[in-house]
C-alpha cells in the first residue's frame, strides 16, 4: 500500500533565496510523495523559475497582491491534492524524517486535526539549538494571553514525547485533508498573526485534537532575540488578539475579557507606549482595539493592507505569544 501523498504548501514573500534552501530541505527528505506548492505573495521579483529548477514538478502560482499568511496558503490550498497538506514557513528547513514522523502521528492517533513539529531556531556550528516551539497553552480567556513551551531553551531532548497542545505553530503545521473538508480552511479575516490559533480553536469545536510531534523537527530562521514592535506588528497582534476572543469566546467570558481589556490593558499598554516614546506604537494599539468596537472602519493600516504594499517579511505567519503586552 503506498503511503498517503503530502502536500507541502509554502508562501514566497520577496525572499526567493530562503525559500530555495526550503525547497533543498524537502528534496533531501526521504518520504517521496510529496507534491510542493509554492505561492508568490505579490514578491517584486517572480521567481517561479528559480524554484522550478530547484525543484522540479513544483507547483508554482502566483498572485499580483500580497494576501496576507492565511490568503496565500489558501491560494495554495487550491492547488493541493493531497491527503495531507503540511504548511511551512519559507523561511523554515525541514531535518532528517520530519515529514515522515508527523504523517505516522496522524496513523497513531485518531481524530487528529494538526500536528506541529518541534520547531528550533537556528544553532551557531557546535552550539546546541534554542526551542522556539514545543506546543503552547489556551489563551486565556480573561488576559487573551497564552504561552509557548519551550521557548529560547536548549534543546537536551527534554521535548521528545508527542502529545496534545492547545495550538500548532503556523511556521510548520501539518493537517488532514477530511479536517480541511469538515472545519474549512483558515479564515483570512486575521491578515497577520492568529490565524492558526483560531484555526485550531475551530477544530477543537468540531470534534479534532492538535498534537506537536516533538521527534519531528524544523529549523526556523527567526532571530531569537526580539526587538521593539514595529507598528504595522503592533497594530495586527492587538486587533487579532481582541478578534481571536471575539470569535472563540462568548456570553460571560467573553465580557470579563472586554472588561479587564478597557479596565486594565488599554490604560496600561497606553502609558507604557507613552513612557517609552512609542508614539506610533501607541497609535497603532488603540486604532487595533478600536477596529474591533467599529470594524470596517478605513484606518491607516487597513488601508495599507487593501493596497497590500506591505513591507518585506511582514507576511509571515505566527509570532511568539509569551512576548506579548499585557
Amino acid at each position: 500500500m503506498r503511503p498517503p501523498l503530502v502536500s507541502i504548501i509554502s508562501v514566497n514573500y520577496n525572499q526567493a533565496e530562503a525559500t530555495c534552501e526550503m525547497l533543498d530541505s524537502i528534496r533531501a527528505q526521504e518520504y517521496g510523495r510529496v507534491e510542493v506548492i509554492v505561492v508568490d505573495n505579490g514578491s517584486r521579483y517572480d521567481a517561479g523559475g528559480d524554484f522550478r529548477r530547484r525543484f522540479p514538478g513544483l507547483k508554482y502560482i502566483r498572485s499580483e497582491k500580497n494576501l496576507g499568511f492565511a490568503g496565500g496558503n489558501r491560494l495554495g490550498l487550491s492547488l493541493a491534492t493531497g491527503d495531507f497538506l503540511f504548511f511551512l514557513n519559507n523561511d523554515a528547513e525541514l531535518t532528517e524524517g520530519c515529514i515522515e514522523r508527523l504523517v505516522s502521528l496522524f496513523d497513531q492517533v485518531p481524530g487528529l486535526g494538526a500536528a506541529s513539529p518541534l520547531i528550533c531556531y537556528p544553532a551557531a556550528v557546535g552550539e546546541p539549538a534554542r526551542i522556539q516551539y514545543a506546543g503552547m497553552t489556551r489563551v486565556h480567556p480573561l488576559t487573551g494571553r497564552n504561552r509557548v513551551s519551550g521557548h529560547g531553551e536548549t534543546d537536551e531532548g527534554q521535548y521528545a514525547v508527542p502529545g496534545e497542545t492547545a495550538y500548532a505553530h503556523g511556521a510548520a503545521m501539518m493537517v488532514s485533508r477530511e479536517m480541511i473538508d469538515r472545519v474549512g480552511p483558515m479564515s483570512e479575516a486575521f491578515f497577520l498573526y492568529y490565524e492558526e490559533l483560531d484555526w485550531c480553536a475551530q477544530m477543537r469545536r468540531a470534534g479534532y485534537s492538535v498534537w506537536v510531534e516533538p521527534r519531528a523537527r524544523v529549523i526556523h530562521k527567526e532571530s531569537l532575540a526580539t526587538g521593539k514592535l514595529g507598528a504595522l506588528k503592533t497594530y495586527y497582534l492587538h486587533r487579532n488578539r481582541i478578534l481571536f476572543m471575539r470569535r472563540n469566546y462568548n456570553g460571560w467570558r467573553l465580557a470579563v475579557f472586554i472588561i479587564f481589556l478597557m479596565l486594565i490593558t488599554v490604560p496600561k499598554n497606553s502609558l507604557l507606549y507613552l513612557f517609552r516614546g512609542e508614539r506610533s506604537n501607541l497609535d497603532a494599539f488603540l486604532l487595533g482595539v478600536f477596529w474591533n468596537i467599529f470594524p470596517g472602519q478605513n484606518n491607516a493600516f487597513e488601508m495599507q493592507r487593501k493596497r497590500t504594499d506591505l513591507p518585506p517579511g511582514e507576511a509571515r505567519g505566527s509570532y511568539i505569544f509569551n512576548q506579548h503586552s499585557t
